[in-house]
């Protein structure tokens, strides 16, 4: 079928959901556009700072969206474009948009609390200590993953004579490897990284702090976007994966103490425009191929082989593509910092469920281009080898080579390169920002542990340190396809039960909540199923402790948590009430 089909199907029904069902949502909740929000109120110039639109959905979308929509959909198309584009475009509407939504509103009226805090107000306290175990869990795993993942495509090589590229060529820089001629992609994007890093608290500083023009914070973030590039490739930085987990861990223990404005939002900014801009071409190229009469040639249907490679299409393909069709770890993200910079109460529509039917285009455009424009056979072989590391990052990466250079005549390794770029600053944000947020709520939980906690336990570089250690030995000691499967499960759950506790919430001042606990029930089978089916298939039989300990913890929160929310929701006495409705 041609790929105009699947990409104007999808974009239809983004905006009719924005239109009608993102409205209809507010007015159920009580959306009160002039109602202060805390950035207004307990503004602090480091966590909480009112913060244009504009900065803050591009602060908000780089951070949610990371490695998520697009090494999800290109493992998950393994089992047919049809599956995987329907689970994204009604995942993303119904179940998605929805929880980003109204996590973010709840934590708005909370006074910008993480969703622990929330599940205490709606679970009490022994449903704040597992929720927030749980997430501390989920966070672990997600760093774990994505660091695993920026240490593969810092370094991805490839055939250079399937680059479309003569021996002879300037364009990348090579290595030989057992005769054969690699093109270094990734240290493109190492170099990058680092320039845009360097760079983002003079743009911090002067979009803050001097208050420069908006339109000219985006010319000079497009700016030093370009510069980045240029330069990384005259100077492309190759490193062995090992040496960029030590160096990225010890980088990320020192930012995620800094104000927000000093790099994360800066660098955010300008990584944002990589991914406009990769969109953008992604979209142009789409559109001119399909009018060029191309479709898309992978399977529509491919569940058995699926279900060889990873499990039945039920539950695994529900947990396997999470960003871009609904992720727990976005709910993370709202009540950390987007809830805590939001200037007003009328701009969550924009940010929680329009940042997430973006994100949902972004995996959809990842669907039809690697549908369209990879071999299906290139695809299983870089994706899923039957003997060593897969690399899903650069099969997406030489899918938009191959797009691009197809449709619009952008050379095949230049497109490769803006693929890997497109991924790998978002990497290094989701790190940055998922360790702040475990810094949130290992303070939190040492709050509700002690009465009066020590002081070292009240310093960033302890709780940041706690997380940046165990996220490095996981990635150190486990390959990605290891950790991807058990953070796809603990994700998805961490989405049903805060859709549980914001049920509760709203339950409690008598607000309507079918639209918010029919996907928490749909979302709870799906990933306790998947839980239970690797516990058994997977786990027990290889005796992988670790996993196995994993996987049972997060059973037993997961059981506990269902417990007393359905206790809670038989128990009349209202206890959020003043707070939605005040």
């Amino acid at each position: 079928m041609n790929v105009l089909f699947y990409f104007f199907t999808a974009l239809i029904s983004f905006i009719l959901a924005y239109r009608f069902y993102c409205r209809f949502i507010a007015r159920a909740i009580g959306e009160d556009k002039n109602r202060p929000t805390p950035a207004v109120e307990l503004n602090d110039g480091k966590d909480y700072i009112p913060t244009r639109p504009s900065v803050l959905f591009a602060h908000h979308y780089s951070t949610i969206a990371g490695a998520g929509p697009i090494v999800g959909p290109t493992l998950g198309i393994l089992y047919g474009v049809g599956p995987a584009w329907l689970w994204v475009v009604l995942g993303a509407i119904f179940f998605g948009a929805v929880h980003d939504f109204v996590s973010l509103f709840a934590s708005i009226r909370e006074k910008g609390c993480s969703m622990a805090e929330i599940a205490r107000k709606s679970l009490g306290n022994n449903g704040f200590k597992m929720f927030i175990i749980f997430t501390i869990v989920l966070i672990i795993l997600v760093t774990s993953a994505f660091l695993s993942f920026t240490a593969i495509s810092l370094t991805s090589l490839y055939p250079l004579d399937k680059l479309g590229l003569e021996s002879s060529q300037s364009m990348l820089r090579t290595t030989v490897i057992e005769g054969q001629t690699m093109g270094i992609v990734g240290g493109i994007a190492s170099t990058s990284v680092i320039v845009i890093t360097m760079l983002a608290p003079l743009l911090g500083f002067l979009v803050t702090r001097r208050q420069i023009k908006t339109w000219l914070a985006f010319v000079l973030a497009f700016g030093i976007c370009i510069l980045s590039i240029y330069i990384g490739f005259n100077h492309p930085l190759s490193l062995s994966p090992e040496t960029w987990m030590i160096l990225i861990a010890v980088y990320t223990l020192f930012a995620c103490g800094a104000p927000v404005w000093f790099i994360l939002q800066p660098r955010d900014f300008v990584n944002v425009q990589i991914l406009y801009l990769g969109m953008a071409a992604m979209i142009a190229g789409i559109v001119i191929a399909g009018f060029q009469g191309v479709a898309v040639t992978a399977p529509v249907e491919n569940v058995t082989i699926g279900a060889q490679k990873m499990g039945p299409v039920w539950p695994f393909l529900f947990i396997t593509i999470a960003c871009g069709a609904i992720s727990g770890f976005h709910a993370l993200v709202s009540g950390g910092t987007s809830s805590k910079q939001l200037e007003k109460e009328g701009q969550a529509k924009v940010i929680g469920y329009g940042g997430m039917l973006l994100e949902g285009l972004l995996a959809v455009l990842v669907i039809i281009t690697i549908g369209s424009s990879l071999h299906f056979s290139d695809y299983m072989t870089i994706a899923w080898p039957e003997i060593g590391k897969g690399n899903p990052i650069l099969a997406f990466a030489l899918s938009m080579g191959h797009l691009l250079n197809n449709s619009i005549g952008i050379s095949l390794a230049f497109g490769t390169v803006v693929g890997i770029l497109i991924v790998e600053g978002f990497l290094i944000t989701t790190l940055d920002s998922a360790v702040r947020l475990n810094r949130y709520l290992f303070e939190e939980l040492w709050k509700s542990t002690f009465d009066n906690p020590p002081a070292f336990m009240k310093q960033f570089w302890f709780n940041s340190g706690i997380s940046v250690l165990l996220m490095l030995v996981i990635s150190w000691t486990n390959s990605y396809k290891h950790i991807w499967p058990l953070f796809g499960s603990t994700n998805q759950l961490l989405a049903a039960l805060t859709l549980i506790a914001v049920s509760v919430w709203l339950h409690r001042a008598k607000k309507s909540t079918w639209y918010t606990i029919i996907p928490a029930v749909i979302m709870v089978v799906t990933t306790i199923a998947s839980l239970i089916y690797k516990l058994f298939t997977d786990y027990l039989p290889n005796m992988n402790i670790l996993l196995i300990t994993i996987d049972i913890l997060l059973l037993g929160l997961a059981f506990g948590v269902m417990k007393m929310s359905i206790s809670k929701f038989t128990t009349p006495e209202p206890t959020v009430k003043a707070k939605i409705l005040s």
